[in-house]
C-alpha cells in the first residue's frame, strides 16, 4: 500500500502551452494554477519547434484530416513544455486543463478562464470574469462558484458592459503572404465602400436639389393662395357686416365703414330705453336670487386648495398664433363649453382652439392691428374682438365670418365685458370714454366720457349686470351705474396705470392691478380696500381672474400665481414662461388654469 502511494505520489504528466498561450501570456498563470493543487514543475523549456518534432509527436494522429493543419500551428510560434509531478497529477491535470474545446470546458478551466468572453459576468464571491453561458450552466449544476466553491445564484452575477470585442488574429496571421493577402483584402473593401458612397451622395444630391425645387414651388403657391384667401375675407368682412346692419336699421349711417381700417362715420346714440332697463333689472334679479340661493356653499366638483396647490403645466401649445410677430395679448374661456378658448395676438389675429382635441376651430382674421381683447360668448359659438384699430368685431366661429363690426371709438379700444344678458357689450377707449352697444344690432345706445377726462384702460361688468368697473390712466378705479349712467364710487390707492380689474363673482369683491406691483381687494360693500397683495419689485399684472365660484384668484404678469381667497394665500406660482404673461383663466370649478404669453404659448395647468 505504501508503495502505491509512493507511486501515485511521483506521478508525472506533460503539458504544453500552444503558440496562442505563450503569445497571451499565460505561461505564468498556469504556472500558479498548478502550483497552488501542490503539483511540483520538473522540467520547462521555451521552444521554437522543428516540423520533424513535431511530425513524430504528433504521428498517432497523421490520419486525422487536421493534421498538417495542427502541425502548422503549433510550429507558427514559440511553445513551452513542461513536466509535473504529484499525486493524481495526470487525472487533475486534465481535469483543470478542461476539454480541448473551450465551448465544451467546463468554468474555472484554463481553456475557459483564459477565453475572452463574448458575454461577461462577475462573480461577486471571487471576483472573477466567466462567460455567462458557461458560469449559468456550471451554477445550475453545482450551486456554487467554481473557483472559492461557495455557494452562489445566477441571480447575483453582474453583467459587464463592454464594446464588442475583437480577437486577436491568429498566429498564421502573421506571415508575410497572410499579411499582404490580408492588406489586399481591405483595400479592396476600401474601395468598394468608397465607390458605393459616391455613388449614394449623387443620388442623394439629385433627390435633395429636386425637393428643394419642389419645396420653392410649393411655398409659392402657398403664398399666392395665402394671399387670394386672405384678400377674399376682406372682402366679405366688408360686404357681409354692411348687408347685416342694413337690414335691420337703414337708418344707421355710422356702421357704413371700411374694413381695411379707414376713419368712419360719426355713432348715433339711441339712448337706454325702458325695453333694455327692464331687461337688465331682470336679469340682476334672476342672477342675484341664484346667488342667495348657492349661499355660500362651493359646487363638489371644486377642486380643493390642495389640489390647487399641486396644479402641474399639462400641456404647452406654441402654435397658435404668427412666429414672425410672436406674442399672444389677450385669453378667454367659453363658459359652457370650458374646452374651447379663444386667443388674441400680435399678429392681429383671434384664434379658437379645442384644448381637448388640441386643434384650432378658426382663426378669425379681419383687424388690422393686434387684438388687445377677446370675449367668448357664454351662449353662443361667437367670438367678441377688440383692437387699436377702433374697432369692435362679432365672429361667428363657425363660419369665422365677422358678423358685425362696431365702431363706437375714435381711439384704441382696451377693454371689453360682455353683459350677462350675453346681448350687450361695454368697451373703453384711450379716447376717454366708455360705450354700451347692442351685440345683435350693433346699434350704440349711450357713450360716456370719463369724469376726469382720461384714458380708460379696462373694463368688467359687476355678476349682476347693473353696474360695472373701469380702470383709468391716471391709476384710479371707478364705479358707474349702467341705468344712471353715472360714477357711483372710486377707488384711489395704486400708482400708475390701472392694467386689470376682476369681479368676484359673491357680488361683493373686486381685484385691481396697476403698474406699481401689487393688486388690491376691495369691498363693495364697505368701498375701502380690505387687503393689498404685495408683489416682487417691478412685477408687471397684466390680468386677474377669479374663479367661478369666487373660491380663487388668479394673477398673470411676470409670472403666474394663484391664491385662496379670503385667507389670500398663496397656492402656487408658475414661471413656465419665458416672457410676460399676458392673460389667465379658469376652467369649469377651477379644473384647469390656463395662460398666454408674449412667448407665443398657451399653457394649461392642472393636475395630473
Amino acid at each position: 500500500m505504501e508503495e502505491t502511494n509512493c507511486d501515485i505520489e511521483r506521478e508525472r504528466t506533460f503539458i504544453m502551452i500552444k503558440p496562442d498561450g505563450v503569445q497571451r501570456g499565460l505561461i505564468g498563470e498556469i504556472i500558479q494554477r498548478f502550483e497552488r493543487k501542490g503539483f511540483k514543475l520538473v522540467a520547462i523549456k521555451l521552444l521554437q519547434a522543428e516540423e520533424s518534432l513535431l511530425l513524430e509527436h504528433y504521428k498517432e494522429l497523421e490520419d486525422k484530416p487536421f493534421y498538417n493543419n495542427l502541425v502548422k500551428y503549433i510550429g507558427s510560434g514559440p511553445v513551452c513544455p513542461m513536466v509535473w509531478e504529484g499525486a493524481n497529477v495526470v487525472k487533475t491535470g486534465r481535469i483543470m486543463l478542461g476539454e480541448t474545446d473551450p465551448a465544451k470546458s467546463a468554468p474555472g478551466t484554463i481553456r475557459v478562464t483564459n477565453e475572452v468572453p463574448e458575454q461577461p459576468v462577475i462573480s461577486p464571491l471571487s471576483g472573477a470574469i466567466f462567460e455567462k453561458r458557461i458560469i449559468e450552466k456550471y451554477i445550475l449544476e453545482n450551486g456554487c462558484d467554481p473557483i472559492t466553491g461557495k455557494e452562489l445564484k445566477v441571480e447575483e452575477l453582474i453583467e459587464i458592459k463592454t464594446p464588442p470585442i475583437v480577437k486577436p488574429k491568429p498566429p498564421s496571421a502573421t506571415s508575410i503572404p497572410a499579411t499582404l493577402k490580408t492588406m489586399q483584402d481591405e483595400w479592396d473593401a476600401l474601395m468598394l465602400h468608397t465607390f458605393t458612397q459616391r455613388q449614394q451622395l449623387q443620388t442623394a444630391r439629385q433627390e435633395l436639389s429636386h425637393a428643394l425645387y419642389q419645396h420653392d414651388a410649393a411655398c409659392r403657391v402657398i403664398a399666392r393662395l395665402n394671399k387670394e384667401v386672405t384678400a377674399a375675407r376682406e372682402a366679405l368682412a366688408t360686404l357681409k357686416p354692411q348687408a347685416g346692419i342694413l337690414s335691420n336699421v337703414m337708418q344707421q349711417q355710422s356702421h357704413r365703414m371700411e374694413v381695411n381700417g379707414a376713419e368712419s362715420q360719426p355713432v348715433e346714440q339711441i339712448g337706454m330705453t325702458e325695453e333694455v332697463i327692464q331687461k337688465l333689472h331682470d336679469k340682476a334679479t334672476v342672477l342675484t336670487q341664484e346667488r342667495k340661493r348657492r349661499g355660500r356653499n362651493v359646487p363638489e366638483e371644486l377642486l380643493t386648495p390642495d389640489q390647487v396647490s399641486n396644479f402641474k403645466i399639462l400641456a404647452s401649445h406654441p402654435s397658435l398664433h404668427s412666429a414672425s410677430i410672436p406674442g399672444i395679448l389677450t385669453l378667454d374661456i367659453n363658459s359652457s363649453d370650458h374646452s374651447k378658448l379663444v386667443t388674441g395676438g400680435n399678429d392681429k389675429n383671434a384664434t379658437v382652439f379645442n384644448k381637448d382635441t388640441e386643434q384650432i376651430v378658426a382663426v378669425l382674421k379681419g383687424h388690422t392691428k393686434k387684438i388687445t381683447k377677446v370675449i367668448y360668448h357664454a351662449e353662443e359659438d361667437t367670438v367678441i374682438t377688440a383692437s387699436p384699430d377702433t374697432s369692435i368685431r362679432i365672429w361667428h366661429v363657425p363660419t369665422s365670418q365677422t358678423q358685425l363690426l362696431l365702431s363706437c371709438h375714435s381711439g384704441p379700444v382696451t377693454g371689453l365685458s360682455l353683459h350677462p344678458t350675453g346681448d350687450y357689450i361695454l368697451s373703453t377707449s384711450s379716447d376717454k370714454h366708455w360705450a354700451f352697444s347692442d351685440i345683435r344690432t350693433g346699434r350704440l345706445l349711450t357713450k360716456v366720457m370719463d369724469t376726469a377726462e382720461v384714458g380708460l384702460t379696462t373694463a368688467q361688468f359687476h355678476p349682476d349686470g347693473l353696474i360695472f368697473g373701469t380702470g383709468a390712466d391716471d391709476s384710479r378705479v371707478k364705479i358707474w351705474d349702467l341705468k344712471e349712467q353715472s360714477n357711483v364710487a372710486n377707488f384711489p390707492g395704486h400708482t400708475g396705470s390701472i392694467s386689470a380689474i376682476s369681479f368676484s363673482e359673491n357680488g361683493y369683491y373686486l381685484a385691481t392691478a396697476a403698474s406699481d406691483a401689487c393688486v388690491k381687494l376691495w369691498d363693495l360693500r364697505k368701498l375701502k380696500n380690505f387687503k393689498t397683495i404685495q408683489l416682487d419689485d417691478g412685477y408687471d399684472v397684466k390680468d386677474l381672474c377669479f374663479d367661478q365660484s369666487g373660491t380663487y384668484l388668479a394673477i398673470a404678469g411676470s409670472d403666474v400665481r394663484i391664491y385662496q381667497c379670503k385667507q389670500w394665500q398663496e397656492l402656487q406660482v408658475f414661471t413656465d414662461h419665458t416672457a410676460l404673461a399676458t392673460g389667465v383663466r379658469f376652467g369649469k370649478h377651477a379644473q384647469y388654469l390656463a395662460s398666454t404669453s408674449m412667448d407665443r404659448t398657451l399653457k394649461l395647468y392642472g393636475v395630473e
